[in-house]
């Protein structure tokens, strides 16, 4: 049977093609209009967002950190300088297994622990395109080791950055401070965008008080760097504002001299203009080397002065608490002519001891036969104790304190460095939060010797020494001298208050001629002269309390326990061009540290005028690589001052280098003193 085909369709044919055809075109069509409007979008409406992420891998915004401002004495010495070392960066934008490139370059840098979390905590807080240090200061073995195998580590450099060198070393270290690396702790609270490529931070002393003058502000560079990171070519920048420079009341003779009255012994002395407030010199021994913390300080070096016995790290001068003794003898007498206790003829009979009334307990005079018939320039002239037990004890403990804290007994001083501490003036009202006691009469008569609960810093008893020079003018000590910045800033150098004060004006003059008698015939009359007339006052603390009944022995005591030695004074009596406090630890009695004032007191009224002390000058030392820059090329002309830091007299015939002395502060002395005390 034959089969029969269709004949073909070619009008169906065509018509199937045609639509096919269409439809192809029409999902070419479709394809390229999507293409194009991709194209449209990405070249047109996000052209600038793709061009500012291209720039962004090729073009970079590195911080660039600002110089620190520079420190000066009030004479225009240098005392912190900046010096650029060289430094192991890593960007963080170029290096995508951080933790694998540090671990291989721990070995090659010699990271330590504490460098590796130092890094730690600047890597995690630091922005994409920011240059990170891993380590400051490296040497030349570390540079020659890294160079040799630079091409493992893309994003790893070596840079110079700026540092901070206090060329004096001990000398200023607790007036100054020190700078250190930033820490976590600090990280949380600093502006990271004001410290953004900074490493650095103000630690303690002025460095910290004033880091906002001394930091300045940060700028940027724009670069452009290839895929590894490395620099092709500067496009731009904008600079940093460098910090702003201060200058120190300090004199740099005065310290030299006052340091070298300390060297080999434990103590503080503080010199202060008492017209204007100005600090001329704060010594705190022994001391220590600031340049140690710069860069990171050893584990083997902190440990040695953390544990230090003498606490060379501790500010005598502003944190350490003492018993005052004698020296506030001249301010209390002051109070009692000013609630009308006494007057410049009262006078009472020594024999040697004080009792109260209905108490067996005997409060002993330093002169054991007594002082005879004492009036109150005698009492003060010799440090009659007895004659302060009876005024003491009319005057009561409530109207002491509200006359002695208007000397700042029991107060910060408002000096413009840190930590400072604000020392005790005991009252029923303290021991009742202290103790959970009531006050006893006793105590009282401690109080009045400066002995007892009462105890101050050096520069609270020279502040107050200031204020009976000025004849109760009060002052605010303050180490800030002038400053040179972009803003201008403001410094008081004037009586900022006066004490309360219902005597006539006269007395003020008869308190200062009495001090002056204590020069001249008293208890300081080692240190007469008579090229000025001094006026001062002498005082001996109490460390160990001896039972009642009892003798001072000094053979059956340490050297840790013998007395402390307190000095007072202005100079000259008539128009004071300073103020002076020394605190001798353990230096048995008053004149020792009246002995020790002396050559301050002498440097600043004669030889200062005419022939003073001035640095010499020398290469850098203490163990900084300065990238290789000449000193001619350093800021501040070039001139390189004093290398050894741990010079304390590069002028002295000896030359000799200070000593660490031995004694921690006492900061808790005994509750009454009921022995002999010899001013």
């Amino acid at each position: 049977m034959k089969q029969h085909f269709p004949l073909k369709n070619v009008q169906l044919e065509k018509k199937i093609y045609r639509n096919r055809v269409l439809i192809a075109v029409g999902i070419v069509i479709f394809c390229f209009s999507i293409l194009i409007a991709r194209y449209i979008y990405l070249q047109i409406i996000r052209h600038q967002d793709f061009a500012t992420a291209s720039d962004n891998n090729r073009i970079r915004l590195q911080p660039t950190a600002p110089t620190r401002g520079y420190i000066y004495d009030r004479n225009g010495i240098l005392l912190a300088n900046n010096y650029p070392v060289f430094t192991a960066t890593l960007s963080k934008a170029d290096v995508d297994n951080i933790d694998d490139t540090v671990a291989r370059l721990t070995p090659i840098l010699n990271l330590s622990q504490d460098d590796l979390e130092k890094f730690d905590i600047r890597i995690k807080a630091a922005k994409k395109t920011e240059r990170v240090a891993i380590k400051l200061n490296i040497n030349e073995v570390e540079i020659a080791r890294f160079s040799e195998a630079k091409y493992q580590f893309p994003g790893v450099q070596i840079e110079t950055q700026m540092t901070r060198y206090y060329p004096y070393g001990e000398l200023f270290a607790h007036v100054i401070g020190y700078v250190g690396r930033i820490n976590d702790k600090e990280l949380k609270s600093i502006d990271k965008e004001l410290y953004a490529g900074t490493n650095l931070i103000g630690k303690s002393g002025v460095e910290r008080h004033y880091e906002q003058l001394l930091h300045g502000v940060p700028g940027n560079d724009s670069v452009e760097a290839d895929a590894h990171g490395n620099v092709l070519r500067h496009l731009g920048r904008k600079p940093p504002q460098q910090g702003d420079d201060l200058y120190l009341s300090i004199d740099y003779g005065l310290q030299v001299v006052a340091s070298e009255q300390l060297a080999g012994r434990r103590g503080a002395i503080v010199a202060i203009n008492p017209r204007t407030g100005e600090v001329l010199a704060m010594v705190s021994s022994p001391s220590f080397n600031p340049n140690l913390f710069v860069t990171g300080i050893s584990s083997k070096d902190y440990s040695a002065l953390r544990d230090n016995l003498d606490q060379p790290l501790y500010n005598r001068a502003v944190q350490g608490t003492y018993p005052p003794g004698s020296t506030i003898k001249p301010m209390e007498g002051l109070g009692a002519l000013h609630y009308g206790i006494v007057d410049w003829g009262t006078a009472i009979h020594d024999p040697g001891y004080f009792q109260l009334p209905g108490d067996s307990h005997r409060f002993r005079d330093w002169k054991k036969t007594g002082h005879g018939v004492v009036n109150m320039n005698k009492a003060i002239q010799e440090s009659c104790d007895t004659y302060f037990y009876i005024m003491s004890n009319q005057m009561g403990i409530e109207r002491m304190n509200d006359w002695m804290r208007q000397f700042g007994f029991g107060a910060k001083t408002g000096l413009d460095l840190p930590s400072e501490s604000s020392g005790i003036y005991p009252n029923p009202e303290w021991k009742m939060k202290a103790y959970k006691s009531k006050w006893l009469r006793g105590e009282t008569i401690s109080v009045s010797i400066g002995q007892g609960a009462f105890t101050a810093t050096p520069v609270q008893l020279a502040m107050a020494t200031a204020i009976v020079s000025n004849q109760g003018k009060h002052i605010t000590p303050h180490v800030l001298y002038n400053v040179k910045g972009a803003k201008p800033y403001k410094i008081r150098n004037e009586p900022d208050g006066e004490v309360k004060f219902n005597g006539v004006p006269e007395d003020w003059i008869k308190m200062r001629d009495a001090m002056v008698g204590v020069i001249n015939q008293g208890t300081g009359r080692g240190i007469r002269t008579n090229a000025y007339q001094i006026a001062g006052k002498t005082g001996t603390a109490q460390v160990k309390s001896i039972a009642q009944g009892k003798k001072y022995n000094e053979a059956l005591l340490t050297q840790r326990q013998y007395d402390h030695g307190l000095f007072v004074g202005f100079a000259p009596a008539e128009n004071p061009e300073i103020a002076i406090a020394v605190i001798l630890e353990n230096g048995r009695h008053g004149g020792a540290a009246a002995h020790i004032a002396k050559p301050v007191l002498d440097y600043w009224m004669i030889q200062r005028k005419s022939n003073p002390i001035q640095p010499t000058t020398q290469q850098i030392s203490g163990g900084l690589m300065t990238a290789g820059m000449n000193p001619s090329q350093l800021p501040s002309g070039g001139r390189i001052l004093e290398a050894d830091p741990n010079a304390i007299n590069p002028n002295s015939p000896t030359g000799r280098k200070r000593q660490q002395a031995s004694a921690p502060v006492v900061s808790t002395p005994p509750p009454i003193a009921d022995t002999d005390i010899s001013d």
